[in-house]
């Protein structure tokens, strides 16, 4: 069976899934949905089909993209074949199924419901930074959306508790925003401890979205759950397998 995190905030069907209910072995054992591992592909193709069921679309209507940490938004209104550079879609076309792969990185589903506008949203520290959460609810707007009345939900993703950084990391926020500062803490080695979901709500609040909310999970901390990247790079594993976070109208 797979899991599927929802969150009452967003009316349209969606799911932040879990790594469980998946055809994977090894390293990628679960739910892993990402072309881009090297995870055999007739078995990512297994897991993808299985998503688009529980989300009530045929497979090639569920749509993922080449994910570049960029801020760069796709406008869709019909399915499209490979996976255009980009890390966040918004469509207001009914019988699409916009999904976002992540890894601790955070995955963001956003919805006007009355509006019939939906959007997801892949933003690492670097897309955040570089505005992918504004562009994804401009895009939106441009569709017929109201910021007032787009819920913007962060999925899985990786905790401050977690997530070590080193002085230059500290220092690019903090030389954008003093107010950036806010979003560091000490950390046991002495380094500082970055707070993704944190920033990412801030982000999505000056956005003026009327609702913003973190699910509160952590990928890094339950591997029954969740892939993480920077859990396997500490393990030394080769590679890792790709949750996917799912809105349809």
């Amino acid at each position: 069976m797979l899991e599927m995190i929802t969150s009452q905030a967003l009316k349209p069907r969606h799911g932040f899934f879990t790594r469980k209910g998946g055809a994977s072995s090894g390293v990628f054992s679960g739910l892993n949905c990402g072309p881009g591992s090297s995870d055999l592909a007739e078995v990512v193709a297994i897991n993808r089909a299985r998503v688009a069921a529980a989300m009530g679309v045929e497979p090639h209507r569920l749509l993922t993209l080449n994910q570049v940490h960029s801020a760069d938004v796709l406008v869709v209104d019909e399915p499209f074949e490979g996976r255009p550079r980009a890390d966040a879609m918004v469509t207001a076309t009914p019988g699409l199924a916009l999904g976002v792969l992540t890894a601790d990185c955070q995955p963001v589903l956003f919805a006007d419901a009355e509006a019939g506008v939906i959007g997801a949203a892949h933003a690492g520290w670097r897309g955040a930074k570089d505005g992918v959460l504004e562009a994804t609810v401009a895009a939106m707007v441009s569709l017929g959306a109201r910021r007032e009345a787009i819920a913007a939900v962060i999925g899985p993703t990786i905790s401050q508790a977690a997530y070590e950084v080193g002085d230059e990391f500290v220092e690019a926020f903090i030389d954008e925003d003093r107010d950036n500062a806010r979003f560091f803490a000490g950390g046991p080695n002495g380094r500082a401890m970055f707070d993704l979901p944190a920033f990412g709500l801030s982000r999505l609040r000056a956005a003026g979205v009327g609702h913003a909310e973190w699910t509160r999970h952590c990928t890094y901390r339950d591997p029954e759950r969740f892939f993480s990247f920077r859990r396997t790079t500490h393990a030394g594993e080769a590679d890792y397998g790709r949750l996917i976070s799912v809105i349809t109208l």
